[in-house]
């Protein structure tokens, strides 16, 4: 296809293991995310918008993709993409885009050694790292160019992936881009386990506020969160930063900007590490879209996935989506139309488990798998029931009511529309036992509730 300049641009703004509630569209009160904020307000606001794999390899596989964990092959970290899988890069290279990738990669298993060129996923311009959290650290950023030779950036590692792509942008004025911007922010550096905000920030935000969940569960919270909400600081300044580099240069008007995350962080309050779980804190992330197509279109209620954000900005460049993916374009539902949106969202969990989940406006049903390795098998053929949990109730999830008799007739529902979503996503429709029973003395809940 012949490139022109009525053609968007398109950036995707990527940061790993950020909650949702970092933010103030979301109710954080410390003034973390102004940017952010101002994009959503002025642009699209995904206000429901999660992960549909809680691990940051297959969450990457799926936003590279379209596709569910288990249709990429990557269910678990450590299985590099397979190169016979169309891309987001492949497509926009095809329709004369100039493609580059800036960041963490981690989708192709060399961990600290440079990414051969065939497992880049068809990226023209490249900048980064498969395992960047064991290449660098907070103020010496390592990654790798074209030609697998060692790149060391100066400043704070936001910062340098910023200026990078601030110097890609502005190298390609004539050329509609894709850009896919990963940082490795605010996930935990590895080999201490901790969150090295900017120096500036380091005790900015320490005891400042604490969210419910974390507060009830404790976890790590208390000695992480504070250099947590610094690098989501200047997460938010590098966000801005790009958005003044699109302005100076005249191209705020022609581009797509995309702000998600891969995962979210519960601080080892429902397993031992920071995600893997069901749990909003775990899969909930900050979504946002403005540029053509997605300013002035306001808050998005319905529940959104990873997985529909890959054939949505393909739609919105004028790419034709193609049949095999298993998201879906948002743009019926921001014209009004009949956009037959689901009424729940799909999660694929491995590594601390084999487990299943969805979650709907009022409930969250989860299910593991007792005799599958959660490393090496992608799906099971027996679930049990381990979570159920009430929304409008409980928004924290604080009160587990799986096994309870009040509410076996819900689970039974969603447990039906869990079977079917698993079918669709190409898994085996397997058994689900329901929890062990929970003596309560509360109200039954019919099913019908389970709509709401």
């Amino acid at each position: 296809m012949e490139a022109t300049r009525k053609q968007p641009n398109v950036i995707v703004f990527f940061t790993d293991q950020q909650r949702w509630d970092t933010t103030g569209v979301h109710g954080n009160p410390l003034g973390l995310t102004p940017n952010f904020d101002r994009m959503a307000q002025m642009g699209t606001h995904l206000e429901h918008a999660f992960t549909c794999q809680p691990v940051c390899g297959p969450a990457r596989s799926c936003l590279q993709t379209g596709l569910y964990a288990t249709e990429t092959g990557c269910f678990t970290n450590g299985i590099p993409l397979r190169r016979d899988l169309p891309t987001l890069a492949g497509y926009y290279n095809e329709a004369g885009y100039e493609t580059g990738y800036i960041g963490k990669w981690h989708l192709a298993c060399t961990r600290t050694e440079p990414v051969p060129e065939e497992l880049r996923g068809g990226y023209k311009h490249w900048l980064a790292a498969d395992a960047l959290e064991h290449t660098s650290d907070a103020y010496e950023t390592r990654l790798y160019n074209e030609a697998n030779e060692a790149v060391q950036l100066p400043g704070y590692r936001v910062d340098a992936l910023t200026d990078a792509a601030i110097r890609f942008i502005d190298g390609q004025q004539d050329n509609p881009f894709f850009l896919f911007l990963s940082f490795l922010e605010p996930h935990h550096q590895n080999h201490r386990d901790d969150y090295p905000a900017p120096d500036v920030y380091r005790d900015t935000y320490t005891s400042r506020w604490t969210p419910p969940d974390l507060a009830a569960l404790g976890g790590t919270a208390p000695q992480h969160l504070g250099g947590y909400y610094g690098m989501v600081k200047r997460l938010d300044e590098a966000l801005g930063r790009v958005l003044d580099a699109l302005r100076s240069l005249q191209l705020d008007q022609d581009t797509i900007i995309l702000f998600t995350s891969d995962h979210a962080s519960h601080f080892k309050t429902r397993n031992g590490e920071y995600k893997r779980s069901c749990h909003e804190s775990s899969i909930r992330v900050p979504t946002a879209l403005y540029g053509p197509g997605f300013t002035g279109r306001g808050r998005v209620s319905e529940l959104v996935s990873l997985v529909d954000l890959v054939p949505t900005l393909l739609d919105a460049s004028g790419i034709e989506v193609p049949d095999h993916m298993q998201g879906r374009s948002m743009l019926p539902l921001l014209r009004g139309g009949d956009a037959d949106w689901p009424q729940e969202v799909f999660v694929q969990i491995s590594e601390s488990q084999v487990g299943r989940a969805i979650r709907t406006k009022r409930w969250k049903y989860s299910v593991s798998a007792p005799d599958a390795d959660p490393v090496r098998d992608a799906s099971a053929p027996r679930y049990v029931e381990e979570f159920l949990y009430d929304l409008y109730a409980d928004p924290y999830e604080l009160t587990n009511l799986a096994g309870y008799a009040s509410h076996r007739e819900v689970a039974d529902v969603l447990r039906e529309t869990l079977i079917r979503r698993m079918t669709e996503a190409g898994e085996a429709a397997p058994a689900i036992e329901s929890a062990p029973p929970v003596a309560a003395g509360q109200r039954k809940v019919p099913p019908h509730e389970v709509r709401g």
